[in-house]
């Protein structure tokens, strides 16, 4: 196996599956590459399988036990033939996983909220008790800044709005020191200068810090605004790897079939989101 600092690509994925009980195969080999420093818009239809396959990344769905399937980040086994790696907590302590639920412990204080990042790092004993050096504060703030919420670090995560909750999650992600960032359809609850906020923010985490991000969308006209590369599913498969720019309406239907009007329809939207420097509209 290749070590970290060698390997061309941040994610792999080679021939992946996943079958539920009952018999649905939300993944149905799928192979994927992700280089280093991308930042890669995973869309499709409901139930296409777009969430089942970024959560294989970082082993909260484990593949298949009778295929062949094997996932990698920077060429260290994540999974392989259904069996999670012995030392996966490694891998993860690398990804920052952003739900769209926010994920937040709601009695908590946002800095707290932030300062979980650093749990999968810190000895177990302080991680029990919470204990955190004056750095790992600072570090925290520092995030909260990037992110623009520092004013609100000692606010109980309850009271903040939905947009700034999803601001919080991915401030702890960059306080875990992520080097890739999984997003699982983080704007689907927020409106939509919430939602343009949030996607600025991790172009900007992309661009800015090197960052790898994966970003599973439902929204087309944000992942194409935003996402310079898309990988769009369709019943478990790729139906797409390529270029923003080049989904036309053709491909859209094959993706998305009758859904696709709906987007043609939402065209004037797409118009209104103003693209971050150097993202391709």
């Amino acid at each position: 196996m290749q070590a970290v600092e060698s390997a061309p690509f941040a994610i792999e994925l080679s021939d992946v599956r996943k079958t539920y009980p009952g018999g649905r195969c939300a993944v149905d080999g799928v192979s994927l590459r992700i280089a280093r420093g991308e930042m890669v818009g995973l869309i499709g239809a409901s139930g296409s399988g777009k969430s089942s396959l970024l959560r294989q990344i970082n082993g909260l769905v484990v593949a298949d036990f009778a295929s062949h399937s094997a996932v990698s980040v920077f060429g260290r086994s994540v999974q392989e033939r259904g069996r999670l790696a012995p030392d996966v907590r490694a891998r993860r302590a690398e990804i920052g996983f952003v739900f769209q639920q926010f994920n937040l412990v709601d009695r908590l204080p946002v800095m707290t909220n932030v300062l979980a990042g650093l749990l999968p790092r810190l000895p177990l004993w302080r991680a029990c008790l919470r204990r955190f050096h004056l750095v790992e504060r600072e570090q925290a703030i520092a995030a909260l800044e990037r992110v623009g919420i520092a004013d609100l670090a000692w606010q109980r995560a309850s009271t903040l709005s939905g947009g700034q909750q999803q601001r919080a999650a991915i401030a702890r992600a960059l306080v875990q020191g992520a080097r890739i960032v999984l997003a699982d359809e983080p704007i689907a609850s927020l409106d939509p200068e919430a939602s343009r906020r949030v996607m600025e923010l991790l172009a900007e985490i992309n661009r800015e810090l090197g960052v790898t991000v994966v970003v599973c969308l439902h929204q087309v006209e944000y992942a194409m605004r935003f996402c310079p590369r898309l990988v769009a599913l369709r019943a478990g498969k790729i139906a797409f790897d390529g270029l923003a720019k080049n989904l036309d309406r053709h491909r859209l239907n094959d993706i998305y079939g009758s859904e696709a009007d709906l987007f043609t329809a939402e065209s004037s939207l797409s118009s209104s989101i103003p693209s971050p420097s150097g993202v391709c509209s």
